[in-house]
């Protein structure tokens, strides 16, 4: 084989994956936005994903700053040398993070150094299989945490809230799939696809789930019991109500794939792998003598075309009267004039810090006076450039959940007026915010290269010791669109939604099948 061939072939395919959507999916993204009501904020984030999928085309940048843990599955003849392929996709993984189309995500999880180049112990996840085909195939998943957060594993019987015991039957596993749609809510970047897997053991059972994502989304399950229960999943999920990124609506899930296999009578697991509306997953078929790449997968069936259109702008970022301009610093007075549901376009400075930053800042003076200021929960892609400049590749919002332990403390420690993220945050943040004076601030998750627009200026960053993505990025913004989620008056969206959909799940619990 023509190794240098098959390496540039990868480089492609990586590329590729983190920057254009699947035809599959992108025909998920579309029958949700139609069926979304007009005017909610649940139609204006799906008009931002879709304005992100057109820019993340024409710039050939991350969809997604998380570009995940990438996971390949291979497929090769009989005599191919997998060593040198293995070795090939490293090499083409390096050149991919160098250039900007991958974080940098492999992180020691004893020591928190970040490798830099997405190559270390487990990274990237390389599968091999032969098969009897004289062509090699490759297929690549990028899977962001902040969905693989959400994925679940259930182990049968099991109490279910709202929907009671789940028993070791086809009725039990239809629980347990609603009850994993409802407990992802919003935090997964929904609306989302689940990949199931029934039996194994623990580890097969999620192996398995994550092999359903490699499914197209238009295929039909040839199992008649698995292909009814996708079917149901898919019309009973929508039903929840939870909607894009947990704000409400019509279109909560986009795909269900079930895969079942064997296990030990003491063992029965459902397994869920959860995935954002930003599936990035290609595959290709290469030829085994040259390298070359002969057909891409997942590429049948009509194109979308999501160039954005006037009124899709509009709705996107929402009328001029409905728009709030935020500011920094802004004062407690103008934060406790705010409530849930209004949304607010933020000019002037934003301060990243993620899971690194938050822990260090428990324990340690701020390196900038964060006073009145707005923290945004972002591990942003960064390229530097010859003459030393930083500029943003893809910026658009983390999981904010896992800050809980210490968003409140923070905020009241060093006057932080207001925080951005997707997903929401729990009880303890929302004491903090009505004590304090400060606000929640959901971004749409997913959107790096919208919100990469936004950003005028990287004006300076600190603590680059903890990494790229954990590092404090000093960002000027303009326009940079967000909706009040969670207000200093006690109330939280998130919650309000967790509580009507547990209420609508809890109609679900007599047996179907």
């Amino acid at each position: 084989m023509n190794v240098a061939k098959f390496e540039e072939s990868m480089y492609k395919l990586i590329v590729d994956t983190s920057t254009k959507l699947p035809k599959d999916v992108r025909r998920a993204v579309k029958a949700a936005k139609e069926k979304e009501n007009a005017g909610t904020r649940a139609a204006m984030s799906l008009a931002t994903i879709t304005n992100n999928i057109k820019m993340a085309d024409d710039n050939v940048s991350p969809i997604c700053q998380d570009t995940g843990m990438p996971t390949f599955k291979i497929k090769t003849p009989v005599g191919v040398n997998q060593l040198e392929l293995k070795e090939a996709i490293k090499n083409a993984i390096v050149l991919a993070t160098k250039e900007g189309k991958l974080r940098p995500n492999s992180v020691d999880s004893l020591t928190g150094e970040n490798s830099g180049n997405n190559l270390g112990g487990g990274t990237p996840i390389i599968k091999f299989d032969q098969w009897e085909k004289d062509y090699i195939e490759v297929r690549l998943i990028l899977k962001g945490g902040g969905c693989e957060n959400k994925n679940i594993q259930y182990s049968l019987p099991c109490e279910l809230e709202g929907l009671g015991r789940a028993g070791r039957d086809l009725d039990g596993i239809r629980k347990c799939l609603l009850h994993s749609v409802y407990q992802a809510q919003g935090q997964g970047c929904s609306a989302g696809f689940i990949g199931v897997g029934i039996g194994g053991d623990r580890t097969a059972g999620y192996d398995l789930a994550k092999e359903q994502l490699f499914r197209s989304v238009d295929d039909v399950n040839p199992n008649e019991d698995l292909r009814k229960l996708e079917e149901y999943i898919m019309e009973k999920a929508n039903q929840l109500g939870i909607g894009t990124m947990g704000f409400g609506g019509e279109a909560t899930l986009l795909g269900c794939k079930i895969g079942v296999m064997n296990r030990i009578p003491a063992s029965f697991y459902v397994s869920v792998a959860y995935n954002c509306w930003a599936f990035r997953r290609l595959g290709v078929h290469i030829d085994a003598a040259t390298g070359e790449i002969n057909d891409w997968m997942y590429q049948e069936g009509e194109d979308t075309d999501f160039s954005q259109t006037e009124a899709g702008q509009q709705a996107a970022t929402a009328s001029t009267d409905e728009v709030i301009t935020l500011q920094a610093p802004i004062s407690e007075e103008q934060i406790r004039s705010l409530k849930v549901g209004d949304v607010v376009q933020i000019n002037g400075m934003l301060y990243t810090g993620r899971d690194a930053i938050h822990k260090y800042l428990m324990d340690h003076d701020a390196p900038v006076d964060l006073n009145g200021q707005i923290v945004y929960h972002c591990g942003p892609v960064m390229l530097k450039d010859k003459e030393g400049n930083w500029h943003v590749k893809a910026a658009g919002p983390t999981t904010s959940i896992r800050e809980e332990p210490y968003q409140g403390d923070i905020m009241k420690k060093f006057g932080i007026r207001a925080v951005i993220g997707k997903g929401g945050m729990g009880p303890k943040t929302l004491a903090a915010l009505q004590e304090h004076g400060g606000v929640y601030l959901n971004a749409i998750g997913g959107a790096a290269q919208y919100y990469a627009d936004c950003i005028k200026s990287v004006e300076g960053v600190d603590l680059m010791n903890f990494g790229i993505p954990e590092a404090m990025w000093h960002l000027k913004v303009e326009g940079f669109t967000a909706v009040v989620t969670m207000d200093s008056h006690g109330n939280s969206l998130h919650a309000d939604v967790d509580k009507s959909s547990l209420e609508k799940l809890a109609q679900f619990n007599e047996r179907v099948f």
